[in-house]
């Protein structure tokens, strides 16, 4: 029978905490359009000049966030001049990010934290570079999709001479999995295409949750399988109003769907094994499925 996620909501129906590490990615994504405002509140912006010096003096940042270093180490860890590392430490001791211990510098714990947050904002930037087609795919209205549970992803982006790789990535994770969940702006894949449909219908337990249009489509094209499937409990098909993009929930690892919106083909699949990018999908299925409704073999998903 398809997963019953009831026992993951809290007595008000809604998802329970997450982890601590979670909670902070959720709760810096709610505060990000307001970031701005806030430090203008605070009337004490950093000055744009050194959040450059910043960034500028990251790999001397980032090589004593591993283990202090003393001058010799510096230069030949980033390989660079005398010269150059003496500008580097004394600009660093000047913003006391750094301090010298027993002939090592080493990072205070100003200098720790600028030194994690440098590495934040370039893995960030990163993954907003390779994931743009798939964030050109989401909805702008819809917020919970954060980047940072999908910084180490793989990513099939549909090609010219290679369309369909999206759609064979994601088909290739179904095969390796014995249960299946998630909810689609569209179909999970082509009704024609028949291997997904088996496992659909009769290899996988299976739980997805469509728009109504979808699930009355998927009915009209597969009536009996269909039925037949739902009736077994080996496919629970549920139905929702609005959905933002395409979430999977395969056994080992989890995914995210972009669609083109006149033709309804799958554009960008991007997934990964990361336990926080599981955790996430969970809290974000758990909150959608709550506010779907289940279908059963006599139902009509159009009405």
């Amino acid at each position: 029978m398809a997963p019953d996620q009831n026992d993951r909501l809290d007595d008000d129906g809604r998802p329970p905490p997450g982890s601590p590490v979670l909670e902070a990615i959720l709760e810096n994504e709610r505060n990000r359009r307001y970031l701005g405002e806030r430090l203008e509140a605070a009337g004490d912006r950093v000055d744009t000049e050194l959040l450059g010096d910043i960034v500028r003096h990251g790999p001397a940042l980032e090589a004593l966030l591993k283990e202090p270093l003393d001058r010799r180490e510096i230069e030949d860890r980033l390989d660079i001049s005398r010269a150059t590392s003496h500008r580097y430490i004394q600009w660093l001791d000047e913003q006391e990010f750094v301090e010298k211990v027993d002939g090592r510098f080493q990072l205070t714990w100003r200098g720790a934290v600028i030194a994690e947050e440098i590495l934040r904002f370039e893995a960030n930037v990163r993954t907003a570079h390779s994931l743009t087609p798939l964030l050109d795919a989401v909805c702008d209205d819809h917020r919970d999709f954060v980047l940072e549970p999908f910084v180490n992803s793989t990513i099939n982006v549909a090609e010219p001479n290679d369309p369909y790789r999206p759609v064979e990535r994601f088909m290739a994770l179904v095969r390796e999995s014995e249960t299946f969940r998630g909810f689609n702006t569209t179909h999970m894949a082509p009704l024609a295409l028949g291997e997904f449909h088996q496992r659909l219908f009769e290899d996988i337990d299976t739980e997805i949750i469509y728009l109504p249009s979808i699930a009355g489509k998927l009915f009209e094209t597969h009536p009996e399988r269909a039925k037949k499937a739902i009736k077994r409990g080996h496919l629970a098909l549920r139905t929702r109003g609005t959905l933002p993009y395409g979430l999977a929930i395969f056994d080992e690892r989890v995914g995210i769907g972009g669609y083109d919106e006149a033709t309804g083909i799958m554009q960008v699949f991007v997934d990964t094994d990361e336990p926080i990018a599981r955790e996430w999908a969970e809290r974000v299925y758990t909150s959608v499925r709550d506010d779907s409704e289940l279908l059963d073999e006599r139902a009509d998903p159009t009405r």
